[in-house]
């Protein structure tokens, strides 16, 4: 059996400056997890695939597409691909969330 620790992966370098780690990455599917400390953010951008996010603390806000909102722990959010979305943590605490890629993105996302 193979576990991965978030804890124990590398920060991945990303356009939006924040805490990502990759923990799966493979042809069917990536994961990441992103850390959001208060006042960060992903900038607005479209990814060329199906993502959600499931956010593991904290209540960041997200937008997909027209639609925002604040989200709890255990909610999972669903943005399809080429859908403008991002997520951004507006409060005095951490937030921390599960993104899922699927099938792994061939083309970079586009920030708008």
């Amino acid at each position: 059996m193979k576990v991965t620790r978030y804890q124990d992966q590398e920060k991945h370098p990303n356009p939006h400056g924040v805490d990502v780690r990759k923990l799966y990455d493979k042809e069917s599917a990536q994961v990441s997890h992103i850390t959001l400390e208060p006042g960060e953010g992903l900038k607005p951008h479209k990814t060329p695939v199906d993502v959600f996010f499931v956010v593991l603390e904290g209540t960041p806000v997200i937008q997909v597409g027209d639609e925002e909102e604040i989200c709890e722990k255990d909610n999972l959010i669903e943005s399809p691909a080429n859908i403008v979305h991002n997520i951004y943590n507006p409060t005095q605490s951490v937030a921390r969330i599960l993104v899922v890629k699927a099938p792994r993105p061939s083309t970079m996302s586009r920030i708008l």
